[in-house]
């Protein structure tokens, strides 16, 4: 996994956002699961533009707060212009979510959006959620399993083994997470995360969003779709092939492995090097968003 700078990735942020949660799941989340029948103080760890500011304040009781972090002020900026047309009660700090102290135990819900798998270290700053969480809230993280991503991904008319070569995607993000400690599969290993960093009440749901590219959606529909689907990866063309390759073999591929994965994304760029009007994607992301509670200072672990 590169460094990306995300001072330039607004447009990717709000592009690819919408595919992963369904906003009538998130309100049954918050107010049968989590219960927030109350006004709370929300702190998100690594929120860009404010996504989960948007998703969260409508469903939450008048009078909560939000608080964003993150390190890219360009971000911070197209949120606090976002946020300054709302009535909601929110503050943007530039901050790196890896090295901050916060102040102990102010917050009830620290919560953070596809942030961890792009951490080397994600159980300090998991760690550092916890500690600005006061006894009893919540530590929310919602974050990508992307092997089965890919395996819940159907481009109707195709052998999916076409585009998709489980195997290699398996081992490079095996590679990367094990030389950068970023692990794009991180999702389903928060909940034991969680349990090491002394959380309790721990529990773990799958988001329901499924995203569906179909010929009888209204144009509007289709070419946000599909500008989407490119944005989020799907069908992005391969540099220089000999480079390509070089740079997955550097990234703990075979020669072989790196070819197949090169023929592979070379046919799905192909695949979507145009809009076409018949074309047919069914993309289930699966997020999973886990969650546990903060217990008293007494009982609580080694994360705390």
């Amino acid at each position: 996994m590169s460094e990306t700078n995300w001072n330039s990735q607004a447009d990717y942020l709000m592009q690819t956002r919408g595919l992963y949660l369904n906003d009538d799941y998130l309100a049954f989340l918050v107010r049968q699961v989590w219960k927030m029948d109350v006004p709370v103080n929300v702190i998100d760890f690594g929120c860009g533009f404010g996504y989960m500011g948007l998703k969260l304040l409508p469903l939450l009781p008048a009078g909560s707060s939000y608080t964003g972090l993150d390190n890219a002020h360009a971000l911070l900026a197209k949120a606090r212009d976002i946020f300054g047309r709302t009535p909601f009660c929110t503050r943007f700090v530039e901050a790196d979510v890896t090295k901050l102290e916060p102040e102990e135990e102010q917050y009830d819900v620290a919560v953070c959006h596809a942030l961890l798998l792009h951490m080397s270290d994600p159980v300090k700053v998991l760690n550092r959620m916890s500690r600005c969480v006061k006894p009893g809230g919540l530590v929310i993280c919602i974050e990508p399993h992307w092997i089965s991503c890919m395996a819940k991904t159907d481009h109707h008319g195709d052998r999916q083994s076409k585009y998709v070569k489980l195997g290699v995607l398996q081992s490079l993000y095996e590679e990367d997470a094990g030389r950068t400690g970023k692990d794009g599969n991180i999702g389903i290993k928060i909940p034991v995360f969680m349990d090491d960093a002394g959380l309790t009440d721990i529990e773990c749901r799958l988001s329901d969003k499924v995203n569906l590219l179909l010929p009888h959606q209204s144009p509007d529909q289709r070419t946000r779709m599909f500008e989407s689907l490119r944005a989020e990866g799907h069908g992005s063309i391969p540099q220089n092939q000999d480079q390509f390759k070089e740079q997955l073999k550097s990234r703990g591929l075979s020669a072989e492995q790196a070819q197949q994965q090169y023929e592979a994304e070379s046919a799905l760029a192909a695949r979507y090097a145009r809009y076409a009007a018949d074309q047919k994607v069914v993309y289930a992301p699966g997020m999973f968003i886990s969650f546990g509670r903060v217990p008293p200072v007494a009982e609580s672990g080694t994360g705390r």
